[in-house]
């Protein structure tokens, strides 16, 4: 909270509406726990509705927006909002040309997004209060905070970083090292002080800042009795950042509309599929790995 509020410098004349879900990171820490340590108000929202979001937030006069990329486009064509100072973009990568417009649409605030994970206790990079980012950048890094380049990926290390994961040892190895240095599986650059967030050397797919594990979705198709064979990758998605979408091989008889149902019946709302493709085979490295970046290079191209 501390090294958020360095960033944010909220005081007590400030008014957040939060949006983000408080059991998710974002939500919590810089949408809820920061402000109010800061004596600022908070005024909730069950989920976003971007209507009720501007009511509520020019009726309250509120003074710093902090959400997800779908908030930051919505702003373009929403009302006007005086009294906003500050707004941060978070959860997902924020295009630079989308930053650029919000800026554009709100001249009077800084504009920038931070960049962290679950594992730092959301955040390690953050705008500034005054400055907010360079479009494209996800911030500088927080106080306390060390980053390091290593073959391209991000390393972040500092009083925020999680001591490990509950009973689970393993997978504590494979993301933090000896050393406390937590492998992001983030790519990046660092340029004079401002961190740029490029690819991802993860599968994991970022949901509106949820993160969607593709094994497990590709478990429960595989489940279905007409699917032979399935892959999960993620598809850029202007609202949520990335969403799900499948490639099958099918065994039987079905349909995409009846595979996106049968997931979506057994997976939470933000992991189902937009979107399933039909092939004659998966491909696959000899280990039997699948080469997701051969399907991601296919998929604008296939159709559902």
């Amino acid at each position: 909270m501390r090294q958020f509020q360095a960033g944010l410098r909220l005081t007590q004349r400030d008014t957040l509406v939060a949006v983000a879900p408080f059991a998710h990171v974002m939500g919590f820490v810089p949408n809820l726990a920061v402000p109010l340590a800061a004596g600022a108000t908070v005024v909730t929202m069950a989920r976003f509705d971007p209507a009720r979001y501007f009511e509520l937030a020019a009726r309250h006069g509120a003074t710093v927006l902090i959400g997800a990329p779908p908030l930051m486009r919505a702003l373009i064509d929403g009302p006007d909002l005086p009294h906003v100072e500050l707004i941060v973009s978070g959860g997902a990568p924020l295009p630079a040309e989308l930053q650029r417009a919000v800026a554009q649409r709100f001249p009077g605030a800084a504009v920038g997004q931070g960049w962290g994970l679950t594992e730092t206790t959301c955040g390690a990079t953050m705008p500034d209060r005054e400055r907010g980012t360079a479009p494209g950048s996800v911030g500088r890094a927080m106080p306390n905070t060390e980053l390091r380049i290593q073959d391209g990926e991000l390393w972040v290390r500092g009083p925020q970083v999680m001591a490990r994961y509950l009973g689970r040892p393993g997978a504590t190895a494979e993301i933090l090292d000896a050393d406390g240095w937590l492998h992001t599986g983030d790519l990046g650059h660092i340029d004079d002080g401002d961190v740029f967030v490029v690819d991802r050397l993860k599968e994991l797919i970022k949901v509106s800042g949820y993160q969607v594990a593709p094994a497990e979705l590709e478990a429960v198709l595989q489940r279905h009795p007409a699917v032979a064979d399935a892959a999960v990758i993620g598809r850029p998605d202007e609202w949520r950042g990335e969403v799900p979408v499948a490639v099958v091989v099918a065994g039987g008889a079905t349909t995409e509309a009846e595979l996106i149902a049968w997931v979506g019946e057994r997976v939470a709302a933000y992991k189902r599929l937009h979107a399933v493709h039909f092939a004659d085979a998966i491909p696959r490295t000899p280990s039997g790995k699948v080469l997701r970046r051969v399907l991601r290079e296919r998929e604008p191209a296939m159709v559902g």
